[in-house]
């Protein structure tokens, strides 16, 4: 009898499956192509897009808003209207985040302190265009950033589709780069192929990309380093296992590294979804990538749910489906995932292909102290202080001078006091 697709692990041995987002050997290929482009420039970046096939010899880097305008005309109508109908929900979502998110004002002795939201002046958004276009990744990095009010807004896609370029024109996008991998990235942060430099570089990609926002990330701003996409289904008793199946499924064609998982408190749940996995395997389109993403498959039989949702947090994974008895108690007490899906209706992929929040989301256990893209990643919380009454402020001008006579800071003493006098 083969081993089954998903196999059962123990508790114990989950620490160790921790996975690194890039391999050194991958960094330091990336350092010196990236020393490279940025040594000879644009020439660079073109001959490594003509090298890795992004684009033919003599074929333009750039699609003006103007040829994704025309783009998005050329989609037979039913496609266009489907990629509005999703960039509309994507932006409401992104936009109710801004509108709560809120400048501060808070009196201090002889004024005001607080700080002002403000967004970056531009942005680099990246998707992936390997096996299959990505126009959903376009729209929620694209209009994410414009909810956030970014004035600059580029893609950069690799062999983008008319599907690609036209979620570029419905996001708004400035103009598209049709070029992958380090050359993308390198690209869009020094500011070449003439792209503005951008202050923040965000969307998923490969391990190179990976590796080229980590090594760039010392002069723009990142989202994240993204490694292989992840999803664990918190099940109990009651889950329809035909359903954990396909839900597992659907995570494993992504590509051979996704990772889907499975913790359960019922013992029985796990060959009941193997059995599944094979039959559905049997009709799936993609079954080869799916069924080599199984390799990475791992169920955890828990005790009890507390030990369950202890595993969950301890996991931290990308996506989280919860499909348990009253799934709402049950993910309030969850504390460490990119999103939560809760109850059975709650499909992962209905949050992938947008439901509204965001797909581009933290994994590898990074989910226990970094969020999702939102418009929190284009915008800075600038600081001010403002002293209306010099007469007013003494408490804080003495205890500045006192703080800095205990740091043996002299000038800052005479700075404060200057105030005082």
């Amino acid at each position: 009898m083969p081993p089954p697709l998903l196999r059962t692990i123990s508790a114990a041995s989950l620490p160790s499956r921790r996975t690194r987002p890039v391999d050194r050997d991958t960094l330091t290929t990336t350092a010196a192509m990236l020393d490279r482009i940025e040594s000879i420039g644009e020439p660079e970046v073109r001959a490594l897009a003509e090298r890795f096939g992004d684009i033919a010899s003599g074929q333009p880097l750039i699609h003006s808003p103007a040829s994704l305008a025309a783009a998005r005309d050329r989609l037979p109508r039913d496609q266009r209207e489907l990629l509005e109908r999703t960039a509309a929900r994507i932006r409401a979502f992104a936009l109710a985040q801004r509108a709560c998110i809120t400048d501060l004002s808070i009196p201090v002795p002889g004024g005001h302190t607080g700080h002002r939201l403000l967004p970056v002046d531009s942005a680099g958004c990246y998707a992936p265009g390997g096996r299959f276009p990505l126009p959903s990744s376009v729209l929620m990095t694209a209009l994410t950033a414009r909810a956030a009010g970014v004035p600059t807004v580029w893609v950069a896609s690799p062999r983008p589709t008319d599907s690609t370029l036209a979620a570029a024109s419905i996001a708004g996008a400035d103009g598209l780069l049709a070029i992958g991998g380090v050359q993308a990235i390198a690209a869009m942060a020094l500011g070449l192929c003439g792209l503005p430099p951008c202050d923040t570089i965000v969307g998923p990609g490969n391990r190179w990309v990976t590796a080229a926002k980590f090594l760039l990330s010392d002069r723009v701003g990142i989202d994240m380093l993204a490694g292989p996409s992840e999803l664990l289904i918190l099940a109990d008793d009651t889950a329809d296992p035909g359903l954990v199946a396909a839900d597992l499924l659907a995570q494993a064609e992504h590509d051979d590294d996704a990772i889907p998982m499975l913790v359960t408190t019922d013992p029985t749940l796990p060959r009941r979804v193997n059995a599944q996995l094979e039959s559905q395997l049997a009709t799936l389109p993609t079954h080869a990538t799916a069924r080599a993403a199984l390799r990475n498959a791992y169920a955890i039989v828990a005790s009890s749910l507390p030990e369950a949702i202890r595993l969950c947090d301890a996991i931290a994974p990308e996506h989280l489906e919860v499909i348990t008895r009253d799934p709402s108690t049950v993910a309030h007490q969850l504390r460490h995932a990119g999103a939560v899906f809760i109850g059975p209706a709650s499909a992962e992929v209905l949050g992938d292909y947008g439901a509204g929040p965001n797909h581009v989301l933290p994994t590898g256990g990074t989910a226990r102290f970094r969020a999702g893209l939102s418009v929190l990643t284009f915008l800075r919380a600038r600081a001010w202080m403002r002293i209306d009454d010099p007469a007013a402020s003494h408490t804080l001008v003495n205890d500045a001078a006192a703080l800095a006579r205990l740091e043996s800071l002299e000038g800052h003493v005479r700075s404060a006091t200057r105030r005082g006098s």
